[in-house]
């Protein structure tokens, strides 16, 4: 298998863990509060992420300089994934994996306003053919609802949080200042926990932490490990063998995959017309495949 092909690889696996955290998240939203969930998470990611950088690169003293680099950027991705939580409340899964494929739409704006760079044609009608399936998603088929531009209350939460997502992308190439991308994410991951503590810290002591139902824990666990720290690996993996565009490419898979883990959890399938949106973020994920081969040294950051 060539490098490559491993990089493609790394990518679909990355893919297919980070549609089970919609799945699974849909699941507990209801359970625990977004504040208290999320500084778990970044606790436990933070806990295995140091433990890499140690083991690998090591945390410089340098590293450590302008810590509000780590304020801003913690508090970009924490907001990111509690406002997932809040709009998981109501929206469903799959609507909810479709408004993420806005993310790189939201991204290319984002980039272009902090970092001056410039979206490429291949790239543009890439990205509007992903918004459109992702639209159709989100509006679940119904011309009518789009007219009246009837958008759910969750879809709308989580909307917000990918703008948040959005704009931390490149805020991470803007904030670098040659540190290795694990001592910036662990670095990233303590400031997002240490800012989560103190937002949630009622609703923190308010859980009842030892009665948790049994899927609570299950999908604490799969987020901080698999959809954190194990999809941060898989990208870093990747971002070495392949462009940046086509890293970001796989984002438009997770309506696809989201729409497996709901069957295979049990939940009845979308209807084929929304079907149709997903086939939309496919072709859009072909598309970048396709573009630029020019590599770039520094990759995206997980979810």
């Amino acid at each position: 298998m060539t490098p490559q092909a491993r990089g493609h690889l790394a990518m679909l696996t990355f893919s297919a863990l980070v549609a089970g955290s919609f799945s699974l998240g849909s699941m507990v939203a209801n359970e625990i509060a977004p504040s208290a969930i999320t500084a778990a998470r970044f606790a436990i990611a933070a806990v295995v992420i140091g433990i890499a950088a140690l083991a690998t690169t090591g945390i410089s003293r340098s590293a450590t300089q302008a810590p509000w680099r780590y304020l801003v950027l913690g508090g970009l991705f924490g907001a990111y994934f509690v406002l997932m939580f809040y709009g998981l409340k109501t929206a469903p899964p799959v609507s909810a994996a479709a408004v993420f494929t806005l993310t790189p739409v939201m991204s290319a704006l984002a980039g272009w306003v902090l970092l001056r760079q410039i979206t490429t044609p291949r790239m543009a009608l890439a990205l509007t053919v992903g918004a459109a399936g992702a639209l159709w998603v989100i509006f679940r088929a119904d011309w009518q609802a789009f007219q009246a531009f009837e958008i759910g209350g969750g879809e709308i939460i989580y909307f917000w949080g990918c703008a948040a997502h959005a704009i931390y992308t490149p805020m991470v190439r803007r904030l670098n200042r040659g540190e290795p991308a694990v001592v910036f994410t662990f670095g990233t991951l303590v400031a997002g926990c240490l800012i989560l503590t103190l937002w949630g810290w009622s609703d923190i002591r308010a859980t009842d932490w030892a009665n948790l139902p049994g899927i609570v824990w299950l999908t604490l666990l799969y987020i901080s490990l698999f959809a954190t720290a194990a999809s941060f690996v898989l990208v870093q993996f990747a971002a070495l063998r392949l462009p940046a565009a086509k890293v970001m490419a796989y984002t438009y898979l997770t309506p696809s995959w989201v729409i497996l883990w709901e069957i295979a959890l049990g939940r009845p399938a979308p209807t084929a017309l929304v079907l149709v949106g997903a086939v939309l973020t496919a072709v859009a994920l072909l598309l970048l495949l396709k573009g630029e081969d020019s590599p770039d040294s520094k990759p995206v950051h997980p979810d």
